[in-house]
């Protein structure tokens, strides 16, 4: 492969926050755009970079392990930089600080956009138009520039005012009715934030086409997904049987919206294994009782057919639960899917990421330690590239690493201005006192 990156020499001007946005921003990084990430250290914007500006270790292990597993359990004076929530959304990007509410600030952000291509932004509604960033303001500095938001709910409509993280998406979306065990209410549901990467790729995908536009046309767009509405197109199947049938949908566990059965996840043999098993055919549920050595129960006629396994599934489940929980979980999903029976394995993130499958493709890389962060393994974009080594290049971006890259290589700054703004509170590689309560 060629060192070129299907992105290279696209510049983003990265206003992004939480998942959502910094996922989207990220496939453009990974593809190779310069993505500048505009921080404010003054402000602290919530689930960004961390679940605090301090955290304390014995708070950091009360948190959920995707939230407080900081490295050796300790965040230290910089949680920030190394929380494992956030990290993995940084990677490949660039991080610069400005304080941007006051005019000076204002102006510097101006001149980035001015040499930029891309805008994006997932900030509460509003939160831009008061900084003095309109889309006329924007468009002043950069005609051509493609400009993506990203709003919870859309830039019109009743939901207009409507503020929300991936949990309160989730359920204006319908993921939280439609999710969970059969015979538990929504409120039970946990939180899975899967909206966050599905609406990121969309954002990545509808930059891109807009990038293409540009090139063709020379005019830049303004793009406005709401995360919302691109959430709910993940659900087609209830939205259209409530359009087309009238019929509301609701929770299946694990069952299939697609009339296979059985299709479930059983506990086997030992603490917390599990195996997912789907029949997709007569064939398949033939070859799973055959495999299963033709036992009494499973030979009913009227299982044969998936009508009457439907019909059925509380006692084909109760049974294969019974069959499964003594068996050995890796050793079954294996000789299940010779017999040529849909069954895997479902990992925990151990697991996946000891999986044998994964540890021989190219699902991780290694990436050299930061100040606050050890080298670890991290995801590597799931896409390749015949002719470009789409991959991961840089570590996670450090708070203010890549200030003299902006203000100096890219803004043209001199010493003297530089240590102006350092002691204005522009350039800066910590939160100021104000966030951190000191």
């Amino acid at each position: 492969m060629s060192g070129f990156l299907p992105l290279e020499g696209v510049r983003v001007c990265d206003f992004a926050c939480v998942w959502a946005g910094q996922s989207a921003t990220m496939y453009l990084a990974d593809l190779g755009a310069d993505c500048i990430r505009v921080e404010n250290p003054h402000v602290w914007n919530p689930a960004t970079r961390a679940a605090a500006p301090v955290l304390p270790a014995a708070l950091a292990a009360r948190l959920p392990a995707w939230m407080g597993g900081h490295p050796g359990g300790d965040p230290g004076s910089r949680p920030w930089n190394n929380s494992p929530a956030f990290i993995h959304v940084v990677r490949n990007k660039r991080s610069f600080t400005v304080d941007s509410r006051r005019p000076e600030g204002l102006a510097i952000v101006k001149r980035l956009i001015a040499i930029s291509d891309v805008l994006a932004e997932n900030l509460a509604r509003g939160t831009l138009e008061k900084l003095g960033l309109d889309d006329d303001a924007i468009r002043a500095a950069r005609p051509d520039i493609v400009i993506l938001h990203m709003p919870a709910y859309g830039r019109t409509g009743a939901y207009v005012e409507g503020r929300g993280y991936g949990a309160h998406i989730d359920g204006v979306a319908g993921a939280t009715v439609l999710r969970g065990y059969r015979d538990s209410a929504p409120e039970t549901n946990v939180q899975t934030f899967t909206g966050d990467f599905f609406v990121g790729m969309h954002g990545a995908v509808a930059m891109l086409a807009a990038l293409r536009h540009r090139r063709r046309t020379g005019r830049g767009q303004t793009i406005e997904l709401a995360q919302a509405e691109c959430s709910a197109s993940m659900f087609p199947q209830a939205a259209l049987d409530a359009a087309w049938n009238g019929r509301a949908a609701h929770t299946l566990g694990n069952r299939s919206d697609q009339g296979f059965a059985p299709n479930g996840v059983f506990a086997a043999r030992g603490e917390e294994r599990w195996l997912a098993l789907s029949c997709r055919s007569d064939a398949e549920w033939a070859a799973l009782v055959e495999h299963m050595g033709r036992p009494a129960w499973a030979l009913d006629p009227a299982y044969a057919a998936v009508a009457g396994r439907l019909a059925a599934e509380d006692r084909i489940e109760a049974e294969l639960a019974a069959w499964i929980a003594a068996r050995d979980r890796d050793e079954l999903f294996r000789d299940l899917q010779a017999a040529g029976v849909t069954a895997g394995p479902v990992l925990s993130a151990r697991d996946a990421a000891e999986d044998p499958h994964a540890r021989q493709s190219p699902v991780w890389r290694r990436l050299e330690a930061t100040e606050d962060y050890p080298a670890a393994e991290f995801p590597a974009p799931s896409f390749t590239f015949s002719r470009s080594d789409v991959t991961l290049r840089t570590p996670p971006a450090l708070l203010g690493e890549h200030n003299d890259y902006v203000y100096r290589e890219l803004l043209g700054l001199d010493d003297e201005e530089c240590a102006r703004l350092e002691a204005a509170g522009h350039i800066a590689t910590t939160y100021g006192p104000e966030v951190l309560g000191r």
